[in-house]
């Protein structure tokens, strides 16, 4: 009688936990917008990083390569992130060989941007940002907004709402008038409920 009524017990409280742990995925999954539910690995140490921990942030995600005419332009987006980074702007930096300037490994090219840029906003392991073999992220990037990147340091700026809000050519610097009054904008939106 005794481990007919533990044995109740103890079904009642893995019932009523397993129903608790799939709520709390469900919500996960919810609250997290659907462009944002990928896995990369960190550029610096292969560790997986979930898009979704950037639920309800201003985002600029932006392809980058060390070897380009552009390449400069990590000084002024590591300058835009800092700037603007306690205000919920995050800049994500995916390196991609897709033009041939990114030849070196993922240590490499973390190296070169901490070294000569002092990089500090995420960035991720090397892939591919068009054509393709480009990730299922940068496929949607282009399907919401109708453009893959045409060269380095392309860039897509996405709202508090997980949703692509503009993109810009690699020819529009961190420092543009318009860019910056875009990620104005947008930082002055509230979060959706939820996230």
């Amino acid at each position: 009688m005794y481990f007919n009524r533990f044995h109740s017990i103890a079904a009642v409280v893995l019932s009523s936990t397993l129903a608790f742990s799939n709520a709390a995925s469900a919500a996960g999954r919810t609250s997290c917008p659907p462009l944002l539910q990928h896995t990369f690995p960190r550029l610096q140490d292969d560790q997986p990083q979930s898009l979704c921990q950037y639920t309800g942030k201003v985002l600029l995600v932006v392809n980058t390569a060390s070897y380009c005419g552009f390449t400069g332009q990590y000084a002024g987006l590591e300058a835009l992130y800092a700037r603007h980074k306690d205000q919920g702007l995050v800049v994500l930096g995916f390196p991609s060989n897709d033009f041939k300037q990114e030849t070196g490994s993922n240590q490499q090219i973390g190296a070169f941007c901490q070294n000569t840029f002092g990089v500090k906003f995420p960035m991720f392991a090397k892939s591919s940002v068009k054509g393709a073999q480009a990730s299922p992220f940068y496929r949607q990037l282009a399907a919401a907004t109708g453009k893959e990147p045409g060269w380095n340091f392309y860039k897509y700026l996405i709202g508090r709402d997980g949703k692509v809000a503009s993109a810009y050519s690699s020819m529009t610097g961190p420092a543009n008038k318009g860019l910056q009054q875009e990620i104005d904008r947008l930082l002055a939106q509230p979060a959706p409920a939820g996230q």
